[in-house]
């Protein structure tokens, strides 16, 4: 493996396995990341022939699922398994830390607001005569958005740390569904067992 290579998935390594044991302590949350990936797979499918319904699909079940197991589900006290303070994982969160979440999510539901106050969207669109017309118009804007999101957070880390962490960044992110099925596909068993949080956090 070439030197340039080695490095990217040594890093891409990392950054899962940071994530992995920062923020997936709650069996729950896994469980939700589980359906995350599942309908993000089916998104991506989706992408091939209606953009704009892989879009919807992406965001009112894969992003929404994934949010509140973050937001409801996980441990924010003191990590006794890292032996770290929440505040410190959020500051050192390569991606979106709970704060950058709250704007992302806040954008997306103010999204179809916008787009059914001002129809046509200042003439990006012609203005929307049903709800199908209307969803298929949110679609699109909502992919944008994801994009948006995904590139500007690539030249945030590029400011802030380096090209290649970046990168690393979303190439994480593109491929979280196909390792999220690989690490959680037993949450819903732990569940059952009655099992709320994973022991410790062990490297995959």
């Amino acid at each position: 493996m070439s030197t340039t290579v080695k490095p990217f998935f040594q890093e891409l390594a990392t950054q899962r396995w940071d994530d992995h044991r920062f923020y997936h302590h709650s069996r729950v949350n896994q469980r939700l990341h589980l359906l995350s990936a599942i309908s993000f797979l089916v998104a991506y499918a989706l992408l091939l022939v209606n953009p704009a319904w892989a879009a919807l699909l992406a965001w009112t079940v894969s992003m929404v699922s994934r949010q509140a197991g973050h937001f409801f589900f996980e441990p924010r006290g003191y990590d006794e398994i890292n032996q770290v303070t929440h505040e410190y994982k959020e500051e050192v969160k390569v991606g979106y830390n709970l704060r950058r979440k709250v704007v992302l999510m806040l954008a997306w539901a103010g999204t179809p607001v916008l787009l059914w106050l001002q129809p046509g969207l200042w003439g990006a669109f012609v203005p929307h005569t049903d709800l199908a017309s209307f969803l298929h118009q949110l679609g699109w804007m909502w992919l944008w958005l994801g994009v948006g999101g995904l590139v500007l957070r690539v030249l945030q880390l590029w400011v802030t740390q380096s090209l290649r962490t970046g990168l690393v960044w979303a190439a994480k992110i593109v491929t979280d569904p196909f390792h999220d099925i690989q690490l959680y596909w037993r949450a819903p068993l732990h569940l059952l067992r009655g099992e709320w949080l994973e022991p410790g956090a062990r490297r995959a």
